[in-house]
């Protein structure tokens, strides 16, 4: 019998020799750069244009965006895409991708439940999203979400104390850190869900300004 392939740990064996986003979007449907490709549906890469001068990354996948191969179309989504209409910002000009692009989850049943990505699994994903980035070279890259957060400016980062801070970096001139859209979901009561989608657009009018600056 034929013995599994461990997966190498690291996406980069299956990047394509240049750099495109299509190249990459085909190139991402092959990846075995960990297990989570294993019980994922597909692969779910970012989303727009190449022209972008801002690029949003959360954190994964979730089961909406597993079934229909596209990011930030479930109930986050949706929130991300009211937060972006109350800052002024068109999604359509923006970039929308992931840390992480198979979704990561335990089965309940029939129900899929978000699981959160572990440290390898992020890691093990990187070389997408600089690839991606790589080719965007957006002007502010804001990431969404502790994972994302951290995948950038590593474990020892907490959006809750850096929140809305903006920061040079190697990936973008401007990086800023703000709630993933599912924080809303998440939240406990009413009270805390209005806080948390109100400093969320709070963020993103920061980054309109960073962009008409």
């Amino acid at each position: 019998m034929a013995t599994k392939r461990k997966p190498p740990g690291d996406a980069s064996p299956f990047l394509p020799e240049r750099f495109s986003l299509p190249k990459l979007r085909e190139a991402a449907k092959s990846c075995h750069g960990c297990d989570l490709y294993i019980a994922a549906t597909q692969t779910v890469f970012g989303e727009g244009s190449s022209n972008a001068r801002v690029v949003f990354v959360g954190e994964q996948p979730g089961d909406s965006e597993d079934v229909q191969g596209r990011p930030f179309v479930g109930p986050a989504g949706r929130i991300f895409d009211e937060a972006l209409t109350k800052a002024g910002l068109e999604r359509k000009q923006t970039y929308v991708t992931n840390a992480v692009k198979h979704f990561s989850f335990e089965p309940r049943g029939k129900a899929r439940l978000h699981k959160r990505p572990r440290v390898g699994e992020v890691r093990a994903c990187s070389p997408w999203l600089r690839a991606e980035l790589d080719v965007i070279k957006p002007d502010v890259l804001v990431l969404l979400g502790a994972v994302a957060a951290q995948a950038v400016w590593g474990a020892q980062f907490r959006v809750s104390q850096e929140r809305g801070v903006v920061k040079p970096g190697e990936l973008a001139e401007a990086i800023i850190a703000t709630h993933h859209p599912s924080a809303v979901l998440r939240a406990p009561d009413s009270e805390a869900r209005k806080r948390i989608f109100k400093e969320l657009v709070a963020d993103l009018r920061a980054v309109k300004k960073l962009l008409q600056d």
